[in-house]
């Protein structure tokens, strides 16, 4: 594994050997303090985050190394013209390992053509985001303790939803998933990712407009919000904006022991009742989010790990 581009980089042992050693890293934290030392991550994310750019600096830092990088393309050189391929040519020269976000679909990959080091997607435009996948599947197996034999509702924005996308390509391949695509019709999941579950075989899934008639069945929600910087109209964003909100009439509808996760930020899509509900996952899920990048950053870089 040079670079991490697309969840579907992984195969299923990858995935469990990486799920593994985040757990193990969470369990150990002192004896992976130091693993790092004297790399460096650079951070380079063309559009604003902050769990995601937080997260990889927080998991660098805990491996003992440092994190250099800009948080916005306004900061950088691009500002000026710089093309992808001439920045990623000059910070291979100043860093061990890169974390890019760019609202430009392919963006990552570009980068990782003309790069000496490690390549990792943190997301690019509405097509992937691999890490926020890897994070996604470690709250589901520590916290039901499978990835198998589970019914996964996705609710929300499911054509710009990178996140949603990027974890169907992942889960369609365990054995016994369904999934329930919720959303408007406008923002249903395209064409080509129900493309890539039939190349992978999978027929598993419905599509529904109702939350409601959906959510007694569902072993894990995940609700996403509707992305006003994906849309090109401000009224269709105003229209469709509030078309799903999660709140405890609701979830008294859902099984006792359904998960419910989001990849944040929320806007309104989950009432802020529910945070007391304890099925509610999305805080902790962006706690897992620093040890699995913990994980792959380790993976990456070939350091010394000790779940052994």
């Amino acid at each position: 594994m040079k670079h991490l581009l697309d969840s579907m980089d992984l195969s299923i042992q990858d995935i469990d050997d990486l799920i593994n050693l985040a757990i193990h890293i969470k369990n150990n934290r002192t004896m992976y303090r130091d693993v790092c030392k004297y790399k460096k991550l650079a951070t380079l994310f063309y559009e604003p985050s902050t769990r995601t750019r937080l997260s990889f600096e927080a998991a660098m830092l805990e491996l003992g190394g440092s994190v250099l990088g800009f948080s916005s393309a306004n900061s950088s050189s691009a500002s000026k013209g710089e093309s992808v391929a001439d920045t990623i040519r000059v910070v291979s020269s100043y860093a061990d390992i890169v974390a890019m976000r760019h609202p430009l679909e392919g963006a990552p990959m570009v980068a990782s053509r003309f790069s000496r080091i490690p390549i990792i997607n943190a997301g690019d435009g509405g097509h992937n985001h691999p890490t926020q996948t890897l994070t996604d599947l470690l709250t589901i197996k520590s916290e039901k303790g499978r990835l198998d034999n589970i019914t996964i509702g996705m609710c929300g924005d499911l054509k710009f939803g990178r996140t949603v996308h990027s974890l169907a390509k992942a889960m369609c391949r365990y054995e016994n998933v369904k999934f329930v695509f919720i959303s408007p019709k406008e923002l249903r999941v395209p064409d080509y990712l129900k493309d890539e579950l039939k190349e992978h075989n999978f027929t598993n899934y419905t599509e529904t407009e109702s939350l409601e008639m959906a959510i007694p069945e569902l072993d894990i929600l995940y609700m996403t919000r509707v992305q006003k910087e994906r849309f090109f109209n401000e009224a269709d964003y105003i229209r469709l904006k509030d078309s799903y909100i999660l709140d405890m009439e609701k979830m008294s509808l859902a099984k006792s022991d359904m998960a419910i996760l989001h990849p944040l930020p929320r806007v309104n899509e989950i009432s802020v009742k529910v945070d007391n509900d304890p099925r509610a996952l999305y805080f902790k899920q962006a706690e897992y989010g620093k040890y699995i990048r913990m994980a792959l950053i380790c993976r990456l870089l070939e350091v010394e790990t000790y779940e052994n």
